[in-house]
C-alpha cells in the first residue's frame, strides 16, 4: 500500500537523476516501514511551470520551484514512523535534486485498511493480523 508522490517542475531534473530519486526513496520507504518493498510504490508527477504556483507567484516567473510530496499509509502506523519518513523523503529530495530544505513540504495521507484494496479485497480482510498487531503497538506506545 505505500505510496509516495513527488511534485516537481518539468524540464528541471534529468530523467538518470529522477529514476535514482524513484529508487531511493523506494528503499527508504520500505525500511522506513518495514515492508518488503514489492508493496511499495513511488511516482514523480512533474508540472509545467506556468501550472505550478509557490508562495503566490508562478514559477515560470521566478519562484522558486519547490518540490511538494504526499505519502500514503494504511492507518496504525505509528507517529515516529510517519514523522521518520517524513524527515527522510526530505532529506533525499534536498541530497538528490540540490534544492533548498526550506523549500521543500510533505504530507502524510493515512487510510483505513478497509477504504483500501489489493486486488480488488480490502486490505482489512487481506492483512487483519499485521493491521492489528500495528495498532496495539501504537496503542501501547501512546500515553
Amino acid at each position: 500500500m505505500p505510496i509516495l508522490n513527488i511534485h516537481l517542475v518539468q524540464d528541471r531534473f534529468d530523467a538518470a537523476t529522477i529514476q535514482k530519486l524513484l529508487l531511493r526513496c523506494s528503499e527508504a520507504f520500505a525500511a522506513g516501514l518495514r515492508c518488503p518493498v514489492d508493496r511499495v510504490r513511488v511516482f514523480v508527477t512533474e508540472h509545467k511551470p506556468d501550472f505550478y504556483c509557490v508562495g503566490g507567484k508562478f514559477v515560470s516567473d521566478g519562484a522558486v520551484a519547490a518540490p511538494y510530496f504526499s505519502f500514503m499509509v494504511l492507518e496504525g502506523r505509528s507517529l515516529e514512523d510517519r514523522q521518520h519518513l517524513l524527515r527522510t523523503f526530505t532529506d533525499i529530495i534536498v541530497e538528490m535534486l540540490d534544492v533548498p530544505r526550506e523549500s521543500v513540504r510533505g504530507g502524510v495521507v493515512p487510510v483505513s485498511p478497509e477504504n483500501w484494496s489489493v486486488a480488488g479485497v480490502p486490505a482489512s480482510i487481506l492483512r487483519q493480523s499485521e493491521i492489528e498487531e500495528r495498532r496495539k503497538t501504537a496503542e501501547q506506545k501512546a500515553p
